[in-house]
């Protein structure tokens, strides 16, 4: 049995009323996308950020979007974001999960009031990259290989806003997944890069 879908087509905050099958559908997402997250982090050497990862989602604020705006096929952040104009589920996940590079946004300087990227610790950085490949998974299905969640990167823009040093070690773990595939490139990443604390850039840590 496939998974039901929901039409997405309104921008009328009416056609959006939270129903059980959008609640079971939503949290099968979530639940999925987070154990699979779990696995990944527990590949790698991350234990406690695979237990803890994404238990905002479960929150009345996060969760409760996710089942008005559910389609089966699309975050509901990006729904609500269409619909409303801002999505507060997504301000507040961000706020409150460090392997989102979006919580590491700050000024640039005392003086200078432009908003960029501030270099994230490196365990965040190997926990976003578990939970790209793990969102690719969920969302693409069948149609998802090692060479997605790259591809999803360097087609969007965040590596606009993504500190450089940030951004070459994401790229760096996803060029690696899908140029030797997934049993490789954990294990490296857990030896090289967890296993090592390694950390790249002259402010990074780990």
């Amino acid at each position: 049995m496939g998974k039901q879908r929901f039409s997405d087509e309104s921008n009328d905050l009416a056609d959006y009323p939270p129903t059980w099958a959008k609640a079971w559908g939503h949290l099968r997402t979530i639940t999925k996308h987070k154990m699979l997250v779990m696995v990944h982090c527990f590949k790698v050497g991350l234990y406690k950020q695979g237990l803890l990862h994404d238990l905002s989602k479960y929150t009345p604020t996060e969760f409760m979007t996710g089942v008005r705006f559910y389609t089966g096929v699309r975050s509901p952040n990006a729904v609500e974001r269409r619909v409303q104009g801002v999505s507060e589920a997504w301000c507040h996940h961000k706020g409150r999960n460090r392997h989102h590079f979006e919580y590491w946004m700050d000024l640039a300087g005392p003086d200078d009031p432009r908003w960029v990227g501030k270099p994230m610790p490196t365990r965040y950085i190997v926990e976003m990259f578990c939970d790209r490949v793990a969102a690719c998974k969920v969302y693409l299905g069948s149609d998802y290989t090692d060479s997605s969640a790259l591809e999803y990167f360097q087609q969007g823009k965040d590596a606009d806003f993504v500190h450089p040093d940030s951004a070459a070690l994401l790229v760096r773990m996803l060029t690696l997944l899908a140029e030797q595939g997934e049993d490789v490139a954990f294990a490296t990443i857990r030896r090289d890069i967890v296993k090592a604390r390694y950390a790249a850039g002259e402010c990074a840590r780990f």
